[in-house]
């Protein structure tokens, strides 16, 4: 009655208000405690249960009236809701799970981990039969990865938080391959987060701030596969850690090649020639990289 809305889910907020999500809510500055909004489809709604600023609202899912969470949102949002799309992305898929890498498991992040879009069973088969060992780590992707920089100076931007896990199985095999000489590629710039934070912080899962920008010094990761991001945003600050100014001559040359850029475009493999690299080793621990 009150005309359309929009709900994007970021995050389960139980700890709270029971059953409560954190969510971008529009038209958020018409919206008060208590409103609801309601699923053009299906019996799900959202109600208004408080107001965090800028567009963000905790709001608590419900059916015929009932608080859901669990299986049970699940099954609702298969039926009302729809796949959230990067704001650069102006037209609905036909098949969602263009936007869907192989190797997701549970629904939680803002936006899929693009640089594994590149991936399927027959890449993976090839690279297995060509010696990679391939291992698997978990970040749930932020909303606030599309935010751009408006600092005057790098350093300055305040990085989004978000949730990464690193299996001990994944660093234990890291740490074998360093430890032989090998070399660690991670798959996108959520792979190099949730690595550099585990060695950052000793943990090997938890919520991460790691900022990665210029004069950062790497201690896992030796190659990068990502795609081609927007300027003036907390990944290309990533790229330029990485492989130094020379990123704005392989974007130049990919320009003039006609790469496709963003989600759905192509990818370029990254090497880093740090002075110095030495074995991992546990997080935390003595055996870790001298920096």
């Amino acid at each position: 009655t009150g005309g359309p809305g929009e709900v994007l889910l970021l995050a389960p907020r139980f700890y709270q208000i029971e059953f409560a999500w954190e969510a971008l809510c529009r038209p958020s500055r018409k919206l008060r405690v208590g409103d609801v909004i309601h699923a053009a489809i299906g019996e799900l709604d959202f109600e208004m249960a408080r107001d965090l600023g800028e567009g963000r609202w905790l709001v608590v899912p419900r059916v015929d009236n009932t608080p859901v969470k669990g299986d049970d949102l699940l099954r609702a949002l298969e039926v009302s809701g729809e796949m959230p799309l990067p704001p650069y992305i102006s037209h609905r898929l036909d098949d969602g799970s263009r936007y869907q890498t192989m190797f997701a498991k549970r629904p939680a992040s803002a936006a899929a981990p693009t640089a594994g879009l590149h991936f399927t069973e027959r890449v993976v088969d090839s690279l297995r039969s060509a010696g990679a060992e391939l291992r698997s780590v978990e970040l749930v992707v932020g909303l606030d990865t599309f935010r751009p920089l408006t600092t005057e100076t790098v350093e300055d931007h305040q990085i989004h938080t978000e949730w990464y896990r690193v299996p001990e199985q994944t660093w234990a095999a890291i740490t074998e391959t360093r430890s032989n000489g090998n070399r660690v590629i991670a798959v996108g710039t959520t792979s190099v987060r949730a690595l550099e934070s585990a060695a950052a912080t000793g943990e090997l899962s938890g919520d991460t701030a790691l900022f990665i920008h210029p004069g950062y010094e790497f201690r896992v990761v030796d190659l990068i596969l990502t795609n081609f991001h927007m300027p003036r945003t907390s990944l290309l600050a990533m790229i330029e850690a990485f492989v130094g100014s020379r990123w704005k001559d392989l974007y130049q040359s990919a320009i003039e090649r006609r790469y496709r850029f963003l989600s759905f475009g192509d990818a370029m493999l990254l090497r880093h020639e740090p002075a110095a690299q030495t074995g991992v080793g546990k997080p935390g621990s003595s055996e870790g990289p001298s920096i």
